[in-house]
């Protein structure tokens, strides 16, 4: 059925868990699996673990983010088990959702999966569905898993 996954992931728990649905999909139809991160391209103030409270130049913002990234790749490829094709993208966007449609045309995706928080009503307004703004932006088929 498909036979290029883009996989967004974070690292959160909910990505875990949604790995593995997507390792018995790709299984099942011997589809490649892209896994793919979206960075900021704009460095923070301070990052969460600094107390120095200084700033950072691009440069060492995009060596922190792509650490990061390849961090997570390292710990989320092992989640899908073997005898899949799996290969990494990380590109930078200030719009995650836009990030993430990006990354669904340079890997030539068939389908975006993604998990879902499943926020709604007054949670979903103040911290936002990327989910629910990929699928309104998106041209090809997103499969959201809860």
């Amino acid at each position: 059925m498909f036979k290029q996954l883009l996989v967004p992931i974070d690292g959160s728990e909910l990505t875990k868990k949604a790995l593995k649905k997507v390792a018995a999909l790709a299984k099942a139809d011997g589809s490649q699996v892209v896994l793919a991160y979206v960075s900021d391209p704009t460095p923070p103030m301070v990052y969460g673990d600094s107390t120095l409270g200084y700033g950072f130049t691009q440069k060492e913002h995009k060596k922190a983010c792509d650490s990061y990234a390849k961090a997570l790749f390292k710990k989320a490829a092992p989640l899908l088990g073997m005898g899949l094709k799996v290969s990494t993208l990380h590109l930078y966007h200030p719009n995650l959702a836009e990030g993430i449609l990006e990354a669904a045309k340079k890997s030539k995706a068939d389908v975006i999966v993604m998990a879902s928080h499943k926020r709604s009503g007054i949670k979903g307004m103040l911290l936002g569905s990327e989910a629910q703004e990929v699928i309104v932006h998106a041209t090809l088929p997103v499969l959201v898993l809860g």
